[in-house]
């Protein structure tokens, strides 16, 4: 079936429209989110555009595409990420000695206030992340098939590819592998680079810029989750959100389906194939 995509039309309230400063958004998102940049990252300020557009960004001066990997390279419903999850749960329930109820609750609160339930058990409980890493992503990556759709739509997009992850390095080069899409990107940009600060706190894309020497304002950003978008449409990047098939059939929570019609998402699409093919075409 065709790609279904939906474009966000922005809405303007009756009245004159009051711009917003992009720099002020920035220092509001960074409070809200935990801008816990490492000492001497605030004293060099990201340079954003002087006011919000009030129209849908589009694509024609993109030249770097930067891509979330999991749930948004590969379909939700495949449940590789479920795997991860279970694998958390797990860690969390040895390593707090409380049970896998208990677990299941502080890793989805953990995720929901500290973007990764990683940054969560380090915070409050002082955990040394790097076994947990090691252990929650050893799963099974079989449920990943070659997409050669996929791979010639993004290698059809002029410029450059990347990816910026919440996981690891090792998790995305696997999953790139099994989906055979390995070549059409730079780079991958992971929780180790973040210094393992999670999207969607400004400081890891503040990281994330400045090492790939991106201009927000000629890059575009794919995620699945619609609150990592927003930092990012305020620097001045063009966004979409990635819904593919069977989101809903999955077990997701209330916030992470939520913000498709917020003004932070440009874009919306169910087929992200179809969707590169059509800027592509263009």
């Amino acid at each position: 079936m065709e790609s279904t995509c939906v474009t966000r039309v922005a809405s303007i309230a009756p009245g004159p429209p009051v711009a917003k400063t992009d720099s002020a958004r920035f220092n509001v998102l960074a409070a809200k989110c935990g801008n816990n940049s490492r000492p001497g990252m605030n004293d060099r300020k990201l340079q954003v555009p002087s006011q919000i557009r009030s129209e849908v960004r589009g694509f024609a001066a993109v030249e770097t595409w930067v891509f979330d990997l999991d749930n948004t390279l590969y379909p939700h419903h495949l449940n590789l990420w479920e795997q991860v999850d279970v694998r958390i749960r797990d860690y969390i329930a040895d390593f707090l000695k409380v049970t896998h109820k208990e677990a299941f609750r502080l890793q989805k609160d953990y995720y929901r206030r500290y973007g990764t339930s990683l940054r969560g058990l380090m915070e409050e409980h002082g955990l040394d992340p790097d076994e947990f890493l090691e252990i929650v992503h050893q799963i099974d990556y079989s449920p990943l098939t070659p997409d050669p759709a996929l791979g010639a739509a993004i290698a059809g997009l002029p410029g450059r590819k990347l990816i910026l992850t919440n996981g690891t390095r090792r998790h995305a080069e696997t999953v790139m592998r099994r989906l055979e899409i390995e070549e059409g990107f730079e780079d991958i940009f992971d929780i180790a680079a973040a210094a393992l600060e999670p999207k969607p706190r400004p400081a890891v894309y503040e990281r994330f810029l400045a090492r790939h020497k991106v201009d927000p304002a000629k890059a575009a950003i794919f995620e699945d989750l619609a609150r990592n978008l927003e930092v990012p449409h305020a620097l001045g990047m063009t966004t979409v959100l990635v819904v593919p098939a069977g989101t809903r059939e999955v077990f997701r929570e209330e916030w992470e389906l939520a913000g498709r019609d917020a003004p932070h998402v440009d874009h919306v699409t169910d087929n992200l194939a179809g969707f590169l093919r059509g800027i592509a075409g263009k």
